[in-house]
């Protein structure tokens, strides 16, 4: 079938499989031979983590055929595994279609003889992961493509734990998605004899009181925060998705009066009109909220991206009267102390307490766990690798997991998710901020303080996109030459060792020995710089980027920020030409 993209582009037009709309939308594009080949040259990769692209007809973008295709592919593999009976869960959020691909995936796996579990309207990202535990299943899969522009959706697998696939699993999928060539063999059926057969099951209400409950079970000081329902002033939104309706359930139950919500975003919207990019890293998502947020004198704004498993924050410093921007390190940092410190004072901390951070998350996490003598696992760039820590924690005995974040504004209060999950992160924060407010201080004041403790931490990421054939070309151009380069300082930064995660091996540039790194392969280079400096470069997995993260420690907010500033210079001067 496919003798080039022009042949599959052929097909698709062709064959009758594909419905009328689908080649009418592919004749309309037949004389742009650069579009026909970028939507053909490839099939949309179904990755370690599922699918992401740009919605549209063609092998290289997300429509009912790669949605259906890729759930042949699970199915398969859910049968061979004898799960059929355990089935799955589906969620999804409120980009385009996703209601629909949410529905032929579970049509898809219904004709496979597997029971589907069908949400019955938008939910958050963490509420199918919990409700792939709490149903017993042998997989879940959520449609959303995260914070991605609005032209963007996708598709992220989960296994019984809980969390996006991991290693060995994600490879035995993706062979089995990659062995399904043949459309015509791709299984569906209709909803009515789906429901009749008792193989889809409409969920709801039930998980989301489950949820509830388990969410609340994280706070440590409910008598605070009714203390300071009434005063503290709290800013949210929802950026047009699937946190809005969890949000404001969790806060008003636990007695928060004074949530505001920024009203031209509080409603789902698939076009995402108010923002550009619906990103809480971003500033300029949040330019309604800081409005709303000074006409009522908030004390914190808060922002969850559409599929609410990533969120970010302002806070007042009322010195200046001005809204600081928090990173998702500044946050989790926040959260993770707060947990630590009253979790010691009121003696719940569990025996033998790990807290689980990524490669490329800030190294305040590291003074933090030494000082209250809690174990610090460091994993790969991702969360289901936090995930995977606390499933090893539960068959081990090792370690009691109790908090997990990563840099990208994302972290897990307690195990009822097994994925990031905004919600906790805003209630969690919510109480800081209460205690905080009790304290007459700010979330500001707070954040503060622990630079004070333990050092002024300070991260930052660039990102280069390039998209396309040439650009995946490029990217690795721009790995083999950092690999093969053994840089020895990044200006005044000098490097230490250079950990190369394709090899697993970490090279001590003063002796040149060589040691070996306890994690799973992957295309990362990190460098470890002196004086609690860093940088690390990897390719994005779901979108055509390659990454470039870095951390320093200064004495101050203003040399941290200096040193950050120059060691972004110096790295982005060592990068070749292919990527400027």
């Amino acid at each position: 079938m496919d003798n080039g993209y022009r042949d599959t582009f052929q097909f698709w037009l062709e064959d009758d499989y594909f419905d009328e709309e689908t080649k009418e939308e592919l004749l309309a594009i037949r004389n742009d031979e650069k579009e026909v080949e970028d939507r053909f040259y490839k099939e949309l990769e179904f990755g370690t983590g599922g699918l992401r692209g740009v919605i549209g007809a063609g092998t290289n973008r997300m429509n009912f055929y790669t949605v259906r295709k890729a759930t042949q592919g699970l199915a398969n593999y859910i049968k061979k595994q004898g799960a059929q009976e355990k089935g799955a869960a589906i969620a999804y959020d409120s980009r385009k279609y996703s209601p629909e691909f949410a529905l032929e995936a579970a049509l898809c796996l219904c004709a496979n003889g597997i029971k589907a579990y069908l949400f019955d309207a938008l939910r958050p990202t963490p509420e199918l992961s919990f409700a792939v535990r709490k149903l017993g299943c042998a997989a879940g899969i959520v449609v959303t493509a995260s914070h991605n522009p609005p032209e963007y959706n996708g598709y992220k697998v989960y296994w019984e734990d809980g969390a996006q696939i991991t290693s060995p699993r994600d490879k035995e999928i993706i062979g089995e998605v990659k062995a399904v060539t043949d459309y015509h063999r791709v299984k569906t059926m209709p909803r009515e004899e789906a429901e009749k057969q008792g193989l889809l099951t409409v969920i709801g209400k039930e998980i989301d009181d489950a949820y509830m409950e388990e969410l609340k079970k994280q706070i440590i000081h409910l008598d605070i925060i009714r203390e300071m329902a009434e005063e503290i002033k709290i800013v949210y939104t929802p950026l047009h998705g699937t946190g809005n309706v969890p949000v404001r359930r969790v806060l008003s139950e636990l007695g928060f009066k004074k949530v505001y919500v920024v009203k031209e975003q509080e409603l789902p919207d698939s076009n995402f009109t108010t923002v550009s990019y619906p990103n809480p890293e971003d500033p300029a998502a949040f330019a309604l909220a800081l409005k709303l947020a000074k006409e009522v004198g908030a004390d914190v704004i808060l922002a969850t991206d559409p599929d609410a498993d990533r969120l970010g924050i302002y806070a007042l410093d009322t010195k200046s009267g001005e809204y600081i921007p928090f990173t998702g390190n500044m946050s989790g940092m926040l959260i993770a102390e707060y947990i630590l410190r009253e979790r010691t004072k009121t003696n719940t901390m569990p025996e033998h307490p790990a807290l689980v951070k990524t490669v490329v998350t800030t190294n305040m996490a590291d003074a933090l766990t030494a000082d209250y003598h809690v174990e610090l696992k460091e994993v790969l760039t991702g969360f289901k690798y936090i995930g995977e820590q606390i499933k090893w924690f539960e068959e081990t005995g090792s370690n009691h997991y109790v908090f997990g974040l990563e840099e990208s504004y994302g972290c897990l209060a307690g195990t009822h998710a097994r994925d990031k999950d905004a919600v906790v992160a805003v209630m969690c924060l919510c109480e800081v901020a209460a205690y905080c407010k009790r304290q007459g201080i700010t979330l500001w004041d707070q954040m503060l303080a622990l630079y004070d403790k333990y050092g002024y931490f300070k991260e930052g990421l660039h990102t280069i996109t390039l998209k396309g054939v040439s650009g995946q070309e490029q990217i690795g151009k721009i790995m083999e030459y950092l690999r093969s380069s053994k840089i020895a300082a990044f200006g005044d930064f000098k490097t230490v060792a250079i950990k190369d995660f394709s090899t697993a091996e970490s090279l001590n540039l003063s002796d040149g020995s060589v040691s070996s790194v306890k994690l799973p392969k992957s295309n990362v280079l990190y460098f470890e710089l002196e004086n609690d400096a860093w940088c690390c470069v990897r390719p994005s997995g779901t979108e055509p980027k390659i990454k470039f993260y870095m951390g320093v420690k200064g004495t101050n907010l203003q040399d941290s920020e200096e040193k950050l500033q120059a060691l972004k210079t110096a790295l982005l001067d060592k990068l070749p030409d292919v990527s400027k």
